[in-house]
């Protein structure tokens, strides 16, 4: 950076374990100074044991804020003196800003999602949508979609540790959210989730399936389900087109990638610390071309 680092220069991190593999810092600092912040962005290993020592050093220096990755995405929640609506939904956290000495706790990765979708044409608001996984990012664009007027949500999961936290993301989203219905099927149940998909205006795969190596591999046992008008969607970004989205494409829908997701998830982290806009295209030149 060109730059200089003074007293005055505000600090932000990510926090997390693992976390050298992560583009954070590079995309950033280079909005920073593109933008004329006096701001710098670095990563720090933080495992869950460690949390609460990182959490009191944060505090202690006036960091201007701070992206959260895994496994502390969910126990960050207790060091907030606030939290936004997804935040609160999900009980997970992945940006928190320093507001005067209070602390806000926020999730932009549903927004990530939201504003990807709409960057290609596509509204969430009044949509009926299917979503294969219920992780992190299952979680994150159900409790968003349904804050963005979603009309239905049809939640899949494997019957493992995470099938019990979908059940209360919807009941949670169904008691404050009442313009929206959740629902939460078992991802083995292929009759069930097919006919979702028939129903559906949005597919969304938030599974592993498609990811490097495994490009070979999708998460639906059929594609007649797939028809001209569907909207689908694929958090995986690496290979930047699944073979679900090949297949997608091949069936007349609209196929919308990982990428956007992840660039706007960090643009609207970007607008909570700084109040600015991202410059996303050419961050999406720069770091995802």
């Amino acid at each position: 950076m060109d730059n200089k680092i003074s007293g005055k220069t505000k600090t932000l991190a990510l926090i997390g374990s693992p976390v050298g593999h992560s583009g954070s810092p590079a995309m950033y600092n280079y909005c920073f100074e593109k933008l004329g912040f006096d701001c710098v962005y670095v990563a720090f290993d933080v495992p869950l044991e460690k949390l609460n020592e990182a959490m009191t050093g944060i505090k202690s220096l006036n960091f201007r804020g701070i992206n959260i990755t895994m496994p502390c995405k969910a126990a960050v929640v207790d060091y907030m003196d606030e939290l936004s609506p997804a935040a609160r939904l999900m009980g997970a956290c992945n940006t928190a800003v320093n507001e005067n000495g209070r602390w806000i706790g926020h999730n932009t990765d549903g927004i990530g999602y939201v504003e990807s979708l709409k960057s290609e044409g596509v509204d969430v608001a009044g949509k009926r949508i299917t979503i294969m996984g219920a992780g992190g990012a299952g979680t994150a664009i159900a409790v968003q979609c349904a804050l963005s007027g979603a009309s239905q949500i049809t939640i899949f999961n494997l019957k493992d540790a995470f099938y019990s936290r979908a059940e209360k993301t919807a009941e949670n989203i169904c008691k404050e959210l009442h313009q929206c219905s959740v629902r939460v099927h078992d991802l083995a149940d292929e009759q069930a989730l097919l006919q979702s998909v028939t129903q559906s205006d949005i597919l969304a795969n938030t599974t592993r399936a498609g990811m490097a190596p495994d490009v070979d591999t999708m998460p639906i046992s059929s594609t007649e389900v797939l028809r001209p008008g569907l909207v689908v969607t694929d958090t995986v970004y690496n290979p930047k087109e699944t073979k679900l989205l090949r297949e997608a494409k091949a069936a007349g829908c609209i196929a919308i990638g990982g990428v956007g997701m992840l660039i706007y998830q960090g643009a609207a982290a970007f607008k909570l610390y700084t109040g600015a806009d991202m410059p996303v295209d050419e961050v999406r030149s720069k770091f995802f071309s």
